[in-house]
């Protein structure tokens, strides 16, 4: 009943009004910027390591990796396979597209963030899409700001923050030391949940406590530290996975784009579901896109903000880097991986099949049903990259694991940012939080997949919303901003 609740929001949040107004503000940007996400691509994955002068507290691959941190985690590995799962292989196409109109939508929320932040006199920085509203359009619309710090609040507590990533880790960690669930330490209703889940998720609780409590900067050097090694661990794995399977390659990219559009579909008996397949796929492909990458959400330039730099356009660049690495390179990975485990037997020749399944319909793999969020993932890399499955499950627990621990922490300061905003920079308020947020933490093992990931997609899409209202109305600062920098710095 919960669940079904959850879903009916969640249909509601990420209905066509709000993925249209996601893509439209992308696509705004990408004009209003001359495609620079095309153009300026190279130059800005060069900036990365530039070293920046100016006010600020972070360096820009500082704030790039805390950016990171919170984007690269179970969004990748989880929320790519709960994606296919739910809305077939076209939901990767989806995600796709979200990023690659999302890459201009992270380079304009960071840079207007740069532009509009507040240096406290005490060298304190905060910005955010909170102050590019209230600054960038004016006293008159601080109720939207306020509303977005609400949301940024509830996203980072509720959502994308806590409970989903936990949630994975603690899912993994028993897929690596109990994947029979023989040792339960205790049970819910008709859930049972094993000693691992619970030792995992108090460890992960713990460690995560020490790190929060010591604020951004330990956050940053952590950060600095996993994100990279994690990164490179995954795409190794991932590149792997694609060399020992190049042959299916090509007709995993096909099944992607039939699915996306429904061509694949069009056979006796099942014509009549095309449209609601495909908007499965757009729904399901976009909101886990945003939910790995957090293009539009507004999240990154609550990070960017603090950087030490005097050209807000440049710490765009380097931002706008995010989304490439994290959906057009790490989840396209994933993506690819379970296609070609999950449908390899049916992107030969001889056609997919179809079934109806609780109304929906669904491309049908026997192997993998009954496996959902890391365990599908886990399973995915495991049947193509062959072996004894132990050691390729231990080392995606421990990517998964990582990835979604910088998760937590970036999280908690980007809500803690949006609280200081709401209460005008009441610092024991944001202590307080920061204990509700580590509770949080604690018990986010014990809430089914679904269901978290739900509650992530309903914050995350009442986030984007005064966001993206905010970056259109502003694309002509955008424009000219951006104009004024290259003119100013042809060549880097």
């Amino acid at each position: 009943m919960f669940d079904k609740i959850l879903n009916s929001i969640d249909d509601v949040v990420w209905g066509i009004p709000t993925i249209v107004l996601i893509l439209a503000t992308g696509l705004v940007l990408t004009i209003r910027a001359r495609g620079l996400q095309f153009t300026k691509l190279g130059r800005a994955f060069r900036s990365i390591f530039k070293e920046n002068e100016g006010r600020g507290e972070l360096s820009g691959f500082s704030a790039l990796c805390t950016a990171l941190s919170a984007t690269i985690g179970t969004g990748n590995i989880v929320g790519v396979a709960t994606a296919i799962a739910s809305g077939g292989p076209g939901a990767l196409f989806w995600m796709w597209a979200a990023a690659i109109l999302g890459t201009a939508t992270k380079f304009a929320e960071c840079m207007l963030a740069i532009k509009y932040r507040e240096v406290k006199e005490d060298g304190h920085v905060l910005g955010g899409p909170f102050y590019t509203i209230e600054k960038g359009m004016g006293k008159n619309w601080k109720w939207l700001a306020i509303l977005f710090a609400i949301f940024g609040v509830l996203a980072g507590l509720l959502g994308i923050g806590t409970m989903t990533q936990i949630n994975g880790i603690t899912s993994a960690v028993n897929m690596a030391f109990d994947p029979q669930n023989a040792n339960i330490a205790f049970t819910i209703g008709e859930k049972s949940y094993t000693w691992a889940t619970v030792i995992g998720g108090a460890v992960v609780t713990i460690a995560a406590a020490l790190v929060i409590l010591g604020g951004l900067k330990r956050i940053s050097k952590v950060a600095e530290k996993i994100v990279p090694a994690m990164a490179v661990i995954y795409i190794f794995m991932g590149v792997a996975v694609l060399i020992m399977n190049a042959t299916k390659v090509p007709a995993a990219f096909a099944l992607i784009f039939k699915s996306a559009f429904g061509s694949s579909a069009v056979t006796a008996g099942v014509s009549g579901y095309i449209i609601k397949m495909v908007l499965d796929s757009m729904q399901k492909g976009i909101a886990r896109g945003i939910f790995s990458n957090e293009a539009g959400l507004g999240s990154a330039p609550i990070a960017a903000a603090p950087v030490q730099t005097n050209e807000p356009v440049e710490q765009g660049l380097v931002n706008m880097t995010g989304t490439v690495i994290d959906t057009l390179i790490v989840c396209t990975m994933t993506g690819l991986a379970i296609v070609i485990a999950f449908y390899g037997d049916i992107i030969a020749p001889g056609g997919i099949v179809f079934e109806t399944v609780e109304g929906k319909l669904a491309m049908i793999s026997t192997w993998n049903k009954g496996l959902e969020g890391a365990n599908l993932t886990a399973a995915a890399f495991s049947r193509v990259l062959g072996g004894d499955g132990y050691s390729v499950k231990f080392l995606l627990m421990l990517c998964l694991a990582f990835f979604a621990f910088t998760t937590i922490l970036g999280w908690d300061y980007y809500s803690e940012k949006c609280l200081e905003y709401i209460t005008n920079g009441r610092m024991k308020l944001v202590f307080i939080y920061r204990l509700i947020y580590i509770f949080a933490i604690a018990i986010g093992p014990y809430f089914t997949v679904n269901a978290v990931f739900t509650i992530a997609d309903i914050t995350n899409g009442l986030m984007a919303i005064p966001n993206c209202i905010s970056l259109i109305v502003l694309s002509g600062v955008v424009a000219e901003e951006t104009k004024k920098y290259f003119a100013k710095y042809p060549t880097l």
